[in-house]
């Protein structure tokens, strides 16, 4: 097998694949989900991965954040191999140094737009935060108290991205974040993702279907088949 996005071998790599690999089930065939993949992310980078439905894109995410085991290979995250944490380790870690968006923000229902940040800084152990700042910093701190339904679908994106930056992570791990915004929307939440990447200093990943926000990204890689092609420049 060849690999086709080589590593930097850059120690400030915020997130580092190297070779992962990764098969489901289908009754009664095996599918190869993600085929010899290798990529760097290093720290104030985004990075868009695009490519059809079923290209391993999802399956890519979910190991990168440790809710799955990849059957070869070897993942780091801030220099911390994953697969020498136990669940229980990882788990831990994932609420320390891995931020998650998703496609539709998928906040709490109950939870006002501050306790939706303070809750994950009490998953992490923490005391006392104060949500206000962060939600300054994307533009949404005069929603800081309502709740889920009483916002447009781009200011639940704007909640996501501030939740997942609240325990200061080295990875940054988004999925489909504009599938439900209209085009000025989706500019406006990729342009914030990128802002906030270069400011915060974390390794952002993106899965995407959206070829229209890619001018935002700093390097876009294309995946089919499970496997990764060579990087390319964001308006190629």
């Amino acid at each position: 097998m060849t690999t086709p996005s080589p590593l930097r071998n850059d120690s400030r790599a915020g997130i580092e694949m190297r070779a992962v690999t990764l098969t489901h089930g289908d009754g009664d065939r095996t599918v190869l989900a993600l085929d010899d993949v290798s990529l760097s992310v290093v720290p104030g980078e985004l990075v868009a991965i695009i490519g059809p439905s079923g290209a391993g894109k999802t399956s890519l995410l979910t190991v990168a954040g440790a809710l799955a085991q990849p059957h070869w290979g070897t993942i780091a995250v801030h220099g911390r191999d994953l697969a020498t944490l136990s669940r229980r380790e990882q788990a831990k870690f994932r609420i320390q140094e891995i931020g998650f968006v998703f496609q539709s923000g998928n906040l709490v229902p109950a939870l006002t737009v501050a306790d939706q940040l303070r809750l994950v800084h009490r998953l992490a152990g923490g005391r006392g935060f104060d949500p206000m700042p962060l939600l300054e910093q994307v533009g949404i701190a005069h929603k800081a108290d309502r709740r889920p339904h009483e916002l447009s679908g781009g200011e639940r994106q704007r909640v996501g991205i501030a939740r997942s930056l609240v325990n200061s992570p080295t990875v940054l791990l988004v999925d489909e974040p504009t599938a439900a915004l209209d085009r000025q929307r989706s500019q406006e939440v990729v342009a914030l993702l990128r802002e906030e990447t270069h400011k915060a200093g974390v390794a952002t990943v993106m899965v995407t279907h959206d070829h229209d926000v890619l001018h935002h990204c700093d390097t876009v890689l294309r995946m089919e088949d499970g496997r990764l092609e060579p990087r390319a420049h964001p308006q190629e």
